[in-house]
């Protein structure tokens, strides 16, 4: 899971923002910077169904020092067979795709909301999301049951990330963790997603020998995430589960165990059961002032609704007690498009635990939005 910071615009005049941030710094709210801070937004991701013809060196690290002392560690914690280890990695190809892909566009395009937001709630992606609701209804419901997490989330995510299967990826993850453990581009954040990757091929390792699947059988994306709902590794260890009941677990061909693991993984991440994602800001000035200077990029919730509403926000939800619901903690999201008021929304707890999934504010709500309008034409009836 990883993310990009991006800067997003001010659609206020400076005067009306230093007036807002005043309010709020006199309520106890540090604004922060304000219009000018930073926000998670999603990393450009591969077009779904664009095939590449891999770029591959083959046995890039037989006799690699730096691969030799990985597999000293991985036999000195992990009891592994030094000789096999060995043999495995002599075989292990370098991937240049890979490495080309990581790296950041050249040229980054403005963050785009309304474009991401067609991209992922449309009509081919939502008419698959009822095929595969319909066909897994039963187990859908058991999830939620089970968890406490919403069937049209569940279908939300496994929607965004692969089409329901449809796009999973087919490098070989082997390939592509070893390269960029080893080999990662000299981007600025070179030395944390080494680590991050290392930690995936170790949890690789230890998942395949664990289950006696062959490593270099496992297919996934350019970043070695798997299955249907493209976990990685280290995510596969820690939140997967046998979910059909056959006693192993396979993310790629069993939509059963997707279903399941999506389910724990949200409700471990913090999802609270029967609570909203998200609620609507009015669409007032005011409003959309104080939105915009408490928009701090942070996706954990850490405004109460109370020191909101006392700034002067009004929402726009209907029935909803604001008394009752004064200390619920926020976050306030902000959605950019060029050329275009930036949109606000109020994300709770649930909207968080979407972000644990990937740390991208446009990712989260494009997985809630697509699940509602999955389940909207479920309940129409629609074909």
């Amino acid at each position: 899971m990883t993310f990009q910071f991006a800067p997003f615009g001010n659609t206020f005049k400076p005067s009306r923002f230093a007036c807002i941030a005043s309010l709020l710094c006199a309520l106890g709210m540090n604004a922060g910077h304000g219009a000018f801070a930073q926000t998670q937004q999603p990393q450009n991701a591969t077009p779904q169904g664009q095939e590449f013809e891999e770029e591959i060196i083959p046995q890039r690290y037989a006799n690699n020092p730096n691969v030799d002392a990985f597999i000293n560690d991985m036999v000195a914690r992990y009891d592994f067979d030094p000789a096999a280890l060995h043999a495995l990695f002599n075989n292990v190809s370098y991937s240049a795709t890979a490495v080309k892909l990581v790296l950041p566009s050249p040229t980054p395009s403005a963050k785009n909301w309304k474009a991401y937001q067609a991209r992922f709630i449309e009509p081919i992606r939502i008419n698959a999301g009822v095929k595969f609701w319909r066909a897994n209804q039963a187990t859908l419901q058991r999830a939620s049951e089970q968890f406490g997490v919403p069937p049209e989330i569940i279908v939300g995510i496994i929607g965004v990330e692969t089409i329901y299967g449809k796009y999973m990826g087919n490098f070989r993850a082997l390939d592509v963790l070893t390269t960029l453990t080893f080999d990662y581009p000299n981007t600025p954040n070179r030395v944390e997603r080494m680590a991050t990757f290392r930690k995936n091929l170790e949890d690789l390792l230890v998942w395949t020998r664990d289950s006696q699947i062959d490593p270099t059988t496992v297919l996934g994306s350019y970043t070695g995430a798997i299955g249907i709902p493209q976990f990685l590794p280290s995510s596969i260890v820690q939140y997967a589960v046998d979910f059909d009941g056959n006693s192993r677990i396979d993310l790629r061909a069993s939509p059963a165990d997707a279903i399941g693991s999506v389910a724990n993984y949200l409700k471990q991440n913090g999802w609270e059961p029967g609570r909203p994602v998200v609620w609507r800001i009015a669409g007032d000035e005011g409003s959309q002032g104080i939105a915009q200077a408490a928009a701090d990029g942070s996706p954990e919730p850490h405004w109460s609704l109370a020191q909101l509403t006392k700034a002067g926000m009004l929402l726009n939800e209907p029935g909803l007690n604001i008394n009752a619901e004064a200390p619920t903690p926020l976050t306030v999201v902000d959605l950019p498009t060029p050329g275009m008021s930036t949109q606000y929304t109020l994300g709770l707890k649930n909207f968080y635990a979407l972000t644990r999934y990937n740390r991208s504010f446009f990712y989260a709500l494009a997985v809630y939005q697509l699940g509602e309008a999955v389940k909207a034409k479920m309940q129409s009836g629609a074909q």
